[in-house]
């Protein structure tokens, strides 16, 4: 990869993430002041596609990678964000998608690394052309709010996913046993799902499930399930009438209380705003 890290960068300060639910898409154009730093990351991954000018993202282990026109960086979960114009371009115009993506779409997501957690493909005219036309029709059709925009939202980054694919140098599929536990997981969600249980299922020891788990999906068996599980029950409070301790059980977590402060830590709100929030209501109370 390119490594302009001897050029002159602004000042990076920490910047809170922003509020994200499943998936946000939208597009900046930025001058040569535009550096954004979170040490830690986000829950979710983070796609930063340049339409013009250049960018520079740094990694954790010190690598720069300079974007450009046709050029994608997708950043997995809890990777440091650090990334801005280049100086030496003076603009920086992007298309950036945060997203929780669902369990098929891990093997789109295996790009080649150039540092850890930091995947990066380049697309041809034609293919560039295809990804930008993908990302802006989701990022429209979710601003304009009629029918489902979520997932036409989603649709959008699938596309442009499935573009991505056809550039990617490998294709390795998830490890079966990897796709065994998700699938697992996803029609258990209900169940008691600890990591011995997962193990066994993939005829593995908790820390090599654990390890490979993490190499695959990024982020841990327990991670995952809990996100999961918070997902579902955001869905089903925005979709149905019923007690939110019922939904909380519905996806696994046995204590009302437990459910709703982890339900809280991830969506900013407890599962009662939430769900008035998104259903045109008020919560009393």
């Amino acid at each position: 990869m390119d490594d302009p890290a001897a050029m002159r960068q602004v000042a990076a300060t920490e910047v809170p993430p922003p509020g994200t639910e499943r998936v946000l898409l939208g597009e900046l154009e930025q001058d040569a002041e535009y550096r954004v730093r979170r040490s830690h990351g986000t829950t979710d991954w983070l796609l930063l596609h340049t339409v013009a000018g250049a960018g520079i993202v740094h990694g954790a282990d010190g690598t720069a990678v300079r974007t450009h026109p046709g050029r994608a960086v997708l950043l997995r979960p809890d990777t440091l964000h650090d990334y801005g114009t280049d100086p030496a371009a003076g603009r920086w115009r992007l298309l950036y998608c945060h997203v929780h993506p669902p369990a098929p779409w891990l093997a789109l997501m295996d790009w080649p690394q150039a540092a850890p957690g930091l995947g990066v493909i380049d697309l041809g005219t034609e293919l560039d052309l295809r990804v930008r036309q993908a990302l802006r029709t989701g990022g429209r059709a979710a601003r304009l709010g009629v029918g489902r925009p979520e997932l036409f939202a989603l649709n959008g980054v699938e596309a442009a996913l499935l573009w991505y694919d056809t550039r990617a140098p490998h294709r390795r599929l998830l490890d079966e046993r990897v796709l065994a536990v998700l699938e697992h997981i996803d029609a258990h969600l209900a169940e008691e799902l600890d990591v011995e249980a997962l193990a066994r299922l993939a005829h593995l020891s908790p820390s090599r499930l654990s390890h490979l788990f993490t190499a695959q999906v990024g982020t841990s068996p327990a991670r995952y399930v809990e996100a999961q599980r918070l997902e579902l029950a955001a869905r089903l409070l925005e979709m149905t009438q019923d007690p939110v301790a019922e939904i909380g059980r519905r996806v696994g977590f046995r204590d009302p209380l437990h459910f709703s402060r982890r339900f809280r830590a991830r969506r900013g709100a407890s599962p009662s705003a939430h769900r008035a929030r998104h259903r045109g209501g008020t919560m009393t109370g």
